[in-house]
């Protein structure tokens, strides 16, 4: 086991595998073979299997747990939270980020303009863009909601960013954040990410339609 994984336990092993997509919705999770890829003893992953059903991330099939889907009412309601919070988030951001924060952020959007074609590297790069907004949002109690929002995020199936031409419009849409957040325009930073937000929910439902009619 390498030391990266022996300073994490069970539970974030297994919920950065259901991020990083090596488990999907309706894989199923068996104790012994997480123990074995993990090189964790089985009480730690048995107890972390337990906390993620707790959490709505695993689910039961039968007498196995696979890792949960979320459906269209399901969806809805998680981006109609995503969407307040991560707009409630730039708009702390463009009050009390540092000209550090902003610059990082800045610095962000330039780097993945690289990514645009490769859909998976743009999502984990869009993912820690996000989370830069929310840390710039000092606000410690709005991050960990947001932090419970993106783990319900792994349990689709695919990323906006995989449609066609998303990958630029998105990259155009950090820049607007951004841009608000540094001229301190609270309003247009909370108008800019719920916007972002939004075009990343009508995405998501045609590639969620599209995949019902594969």
């Amino acid at each position: 086991m390498s030391q990266a994984k022996a300073n994490k336990d069970a539970y974030t092993l297994i919920l950065e595998a259901i991020d990083g997509g090596l488990y999907r919705p309706g894989d199923r999770l068996v104790e012994s073979e997480l123990a074995e890829r993990f090189g964790v003893s089985r009480t730690p992953i048995r107890e972390a299997l337990q906390r993620l059903e707790t959490q709505s991330l695993l689910a039961r099939d039968g007498r196995s747990l696979i890792v949960a889907s979320l459906d269209h009412n399901q969806m809805a309601e998680l981006y109609a939270v995503r969407t307040e919070l991560e707009g409630l988030a730039a708009r702390l951001a463009a009050r009390h980020a540092t000209e550090e924060e902003v610059q990082v952020l800045r610095d962000m959007v330039e780097e993945d303009e690289v990514l645009i074609k490769d859909p998976t590297a743009l999502a984990r790069a869009n993912r820690r863009f996000h989370k830069m907004i929310h840390l710039a949002s000092h606000n410690r109690f709005l991050v960990q909601q947001l932090d419970l929002v993106h783990r319900s995020m792994a349990l689709m199936a695919t990323t906006s960013l995989a449609a066609e031409g998303r990958g630029e419009v998105a990259m155009s849409e950090h820049a607007a954040i951004v841009e608000a957040i540094a001229r301190r325009d609270e309003d247009a930073a909370y108008m800019a990410l719920k916007d972002h937000i939004s075009v990343a929910f009508v995405t998501r439902l045609k590639l969620d339609a599209n995949q019902r009619l594969d």
